[in-house]
């Protein structure tokens, strides 16, 4: 067989690629789904997967004197959620991540973050496998265009698919 006639091995992943995933962390099933894709992605290619926990503090404010308490329990619900999402990524193995912990409203807090770190490439979100639609993030990024859209790849990952159906993607 002469050096033309032989398949093109496909090159190594660079693993110091400064592309970040972001993938927003909350208690849904369909969460698991974006993590799971954005870590299969990046074991692939390389990067670095960025988990973001927004605490939404509008609660907060309408108990007079247990605010921090609720503050304080919301910030260990988050810290819980983000150590269970990374072990599952620990999983899956060879994967970069870093976490992030806003308190404010998601979408806001999103954008935030998202102009805060120039290396975010990528926006993973799951769509809910109910017949109530989407999701309200799903909803609200997806269907933007022109002067409000994010200045990102956003992935939309349904949310019923299986572990080995996200890793043929990957």
């Amino acid at each position: 067989m002469s050096e033309t006639d032989q398949a093109p091995v496909p090159p190594e992943p660079v693993r110091d690629y400064k592309r970040k995933f972001l993938v927003v962390i909350d208690d849904t099933e369909e969460c698991d789904r974006a993590v799971t894709f954005a870590a299969g992605r990046v074991k692939r290619t390389g990067g670095t997967v960025v988990l973001l926990s927004v605490i939404e503090s509008e609660d907060f404010t309408q108990f007079l004197g247990v605010e921090e308490v609720m503050r304080a329990e919301a910030r260990e619900a988050a810290e819980t959620l983000l150590d269970q999402r990374i072990a599952r990524i620990n999983e899956i193995g060879g994967v970069r991540t870093e976490t992030v912990i806003r308190e404010g409203r998601p979408v806001e807090e999103i954008e935030k973050v998202i102009a805060a770190d120039s290396s975010i490439a990528i926006l993973v979100l799951a769509a809910s496998a109910s017949n109530e639609g989407p999701g309200p993030l799903v909803s609200a990024f997806a269907t933007r265009s022109g002067a409000k859209a994010l200045p990102l790849l956003i992935t939309i990952v349904p949310g019923a698919l299986t572990d080995e159906q996200i890793a043929a993607l990957t």
